[in-house]
Order: structure tokens, then sequence, then C-alpha cells
């Protein structure tokens, strides 16, 4: 479809909460397939809708394209129902923030639910590199990005680094 202009930050859309989507919303699959095609074009993992500046609660992700085996998803309207198991701090990027990658502790295990463009209702545990992912793209729908879960020390010192 199309490969839209990533926002950078500060970008004020990147701290606003996103809203429900309409599942009959017409420019939903549009909006997935864009979604899609902008962060394969950027070489990320994942990417929300407010990181190309729609406030609506969808995201999609591809953890393992790079390694050779496309497992392309999207998440509608997604709720966490647990977040859990051992911290695990690992170096994390961000389309929006680009050149600066920062530690991000996160819990290795997340339990999601979500719509599909169907219409139909998943819902599942996710573990790993992609549970780091959508837990990276739900802080995104919540209006929070990685310097967020920076100390204030640490979050000052990657600010003043950062060049968009």
């Amino acid at each position: 479809m199309a490969t839209r202009s990533i926002r950078l930050w500060p970008d004020p859309v990147l701290t606003q909460p996103c809203a429900r989507i309409d599942l009959d919303d017409p420019a939903l699959p549009d909006l997935v397939q864009d979604l899609f095609d902008t962060m394969y074009a950027a070489k990320g993992r994942g990417l929300a809708a407010p990181q190309i500046g729609v406030l609506k609660n969808v995201f999609v992700v591809d953890v393992t394209w790079k390694e050779g085996t496309p497992d392309p998803r999207a998440f509608i309207n997604p709720r966490a129902f647990a977040v859990m198991g051992d911290d695990l701090t690992l170096d994390e990027q961000c389309l929006s923030i680009p050149g600066l990658p920062m530690q991000v502790t996160r819990l290795d295990l997340v339990e999601l639910g979500w719509d599909n463009l169907d219409g139909s209702y998943s819902h599942a545990p996710f573990d790993g590199m992609f549970a780091r992912c959508i837990q990276h793209e739900f802080d995104h729908l919540n209006g929070t990005v990685i310097f967020d879960h920076q100390t204030p020390d640490a979050r000052a010192q990657l600010e003043a680094q950062y060049a968009p």
C-alpha cells in the first residue's frame, strides 16, 4: 500500500494515548498494511499506529523476518492480561528515536488478547523477543516511549545525546 513517515521524538503524538479502533472502519486494512510496509522499509521489528501519526489502538510486529522467516502479526485493540516472568534488561531501539539504543528492563512473558482484521478475537502468551517487542509497541499505544523507562539522570543524558 504505502510507506508513511515515522514520527520522531519529541513529536507530541508519541506521548498521547490511543483510542480503540472500530473493526468495521474501512480504513483499518490499509492502516495495517501501511504499518507493515513502513516497518519493513525502516528495517524494524515492530511499529505502532501513533508512530505514523494515527492515534488508534493497533500495532504490528515481525520479530523473525530479519532471520529469513517472516511472521507478520497485527494486534488490533490489544489487551495485556498479564506481564510476568523474570526481569530482563537489554538494549532496545525505537524507530521514533533512531540511532539511540538504550537499556530497558522488561518482564520476559506477556499474555495478550487482541482483535484480528477478520473480526475474530485471539488470546495467547508470548515470550522472548516477541514479548519484548509486544511490550514496546503496547507502550506506544499508551503514549510511552523508551525514554520513559530510564531514571531521570539517565534520561537527561540520553536525551542530550539524541539528535533527530
